[in-house]
């Protein structure tokens, strides 16, 4: 069997996710969703030129691949990456990720229907356990005496509503790059066909009066922690993901980067000093199982 060099660059885009769902909630509900990914896109631009120049990579695809990346882009880093981080906002990282792993089901819905891509049995029930599993860990929390990165803000529906959108649109946007990427592209030059088709159309969005109001005030601390996310969740994250599309199925790397929710579990405990429940644990467990299962297909 070969290293599954790819399924591990998807678990390190979950360690990634899970690392920015943690550290962004302070700066999410002092900047709001939409100015919070605007500042982290326009960030990440900057960085992905400087770095796919200096490595001389700089390889376009064609006009058709450039565009299909920038629509992937829009999709999945605008809107999905929005919504999401709305999502976090109200529901706090764990209960989000929950509803945010849903994209894996979807991912590899759409991947049947529109690609033609068949999974398998046996990758098909380690998709259904690891998501599973998932759903576990995240909901085995008690309500009493949570820290405030597990209080609910603004409505426990309409943070669900946000991260099934979410879901969507990072399953939808996988789905548009999977092809590109799989004929070899350069994940950063991906990146930052992505990301800079993303940054852009949101700074047009800005620009209208309909446009969310911009923060009055913005603190050191919280440009601090939205550049933090961008290097990690932005460049690092979706580097590793569109790496891992390069070379397995849309379904099996959606299943693997959904598992973030779990990666947090510990990541929690140390920020918070609150130990996760036994059914957290479990669910953990079950995931791993999953897993398993994915990478023994």
């Amino acid at each position: 069997m070969a290293f599954p060099v790819h399924e591990l660059a998807a678990l390190g885009t979950a360690t990634c996710w899970a690392a920015t769902g943690l550290i962004a909630s302070d700066a999410i509900r002092a900047l709001g969703a939409f100015h919070f990914n605007l500042i982290r896109q326009v960030f990440v631009t900057l960085v992905l030129a400087v770095v796919v120049l200096a490595s001389g990579t700089m390889a376009l695809p064609e006009w058709r691949g450039v565009a299909v990346l920038a629509v992937s882009g829009v999709v999945g880093i605008l809107l999905g990456d929005t919504l999401n981080f709305a999502a976090v906002g109200r529901l706090g990282p764990r209960r989000a990720g929950a509803v945010f792993a849903l994209n894996a089901p979807m991912a590899a819905g759409l991947s049947w229907l529109v690609l033609g891509e068949q999974l398998g049995w046996q990758a098909g029930l380690g998709i259904l356990v690891a998501v599973a599993g998932v759903a576990l860990a995240i909901l085995g929390r008690p309500a009493s005496g949570a820290h405030r990165l597990e209080t609910i803000r603004g409505g426990l529906g309409a943070g669900i509503l946000f991260g099934l959108g979410a879901a969507l649109g990072q399953a939808a946007g996988a789905l548009i790059a999977r092809p590109w990427m799989a004929g070899g592209l350069d994940p950063y030059v991906g990146s930052l066909i992505r990301v800079g088709a993303s940054g852009l159309a949101m700074g047009a969005l800005a620009t209208l009066p309909q446009a969310p109001p911009r923060p009055r005030e913005i603190s050191g601390k919280v440009l601090v922690l939205t550049a933090a996310t961008a290097l990690i969740g932005l460049l690092l994250g979706m580097t590793l993901f569109l790496y891992a599309l390069q070379g397995s199925q849309t379904g099996i790397i959606a299943t693997l980067s959904a598992t973030s929710p779990v990666i947090i579990l510990p990541l929690l405990w140390l920020r918070t000093g609150q130990r996760p429940s036994a059914m957290s644990w479990a669910g953990g467990v079950l995931a791993v199982v999953g897993l398993g299962l994915i990478f023994t297909r």
